[in-house]
This record gives structure tokens, sequence and C-alpha cells, in this order.
């Protein structure tokens, strides 16, 4: 199975799903019974003007998680959009790792 979200489902996440804020990236989820283990990535040309920059910071990103999920970090039955900020620019794999680890632990936390 792919660790890629499909395009098709990006517009099920934004409506549906919540975001949770970090330094380098935004992360939405959607947990649903049906949802499969897989993220999408973004980032826009605002954030990164050349191609070279957005490309590098979508790798780092999908790898990142791959790396998560192998691991059984990133929660079944979940469906993630991580958006890249400005501050991901120049980031090693190993920050955006842990970034990503950040964000999942606050979004599987109970809510007070």
């Amino acid at each position: 199975m792919s660790t890629r979200l499909p395009g098709a489902k990006y517009k099920r996440v934004f409506d549906r799903g919540r975001s949770v804020k970090g330094r380098l990236l935004v992360a939405w989820h959607l947990s649903s019974p049906d949802a499969d283990r897989q993220a999408g990535v973004v980032v826009s040309k605002r954030s990164f003007h050349d191609a070279v920059d957005r490309n590098r910071a979508k790798r780092l990103m999908r790898e990142a998680y791959r790396l998560l999920a192998k691991d059984g970090v990133a929660p079944p039955n979940t469906e993630w959009v991580f958006i890249g900020r400005a501050a991901l620019g120049g980031r090693r794999c190993q920050e955006v790792l842990e970034e990503m680890r950040c964000l999942m632990s606050r979004v599987s936390r109970p809510r007070p």
C-alpha cells in the first residue's frame, strides 16, 4: 500500500479535518474508520519561489512521513495533508521528522 494520498482526497481532508500548526509545517488530519494511513504534501510558490526548493521541501516531507509510517508512529485510519512553511527551507530530514512526530503526538493526545 502506498503512503501517498490521492489528489481526490485532499479536499475531503481540508473540508472535514482539523489542523495543527508547527514551526516548519501545518498538518491537516482526518481520522475515520474507512481512512487509510496516507499523506499528501503541499508547498506554495509564495513560500518557496524556486521549483527546486519546492520539490526538495516536498521530498523531505514525504520521506519523513514514510519513515514515521514504517515505524508505526503515524496513527492508523488517519489521512494527512502537510503544508510546508517558509521555515522548512534549508532544514534536514531529521528536523522535519521530529516536527511531524511532535504534531502527531499533539493530535493523538485526548482533549481536555
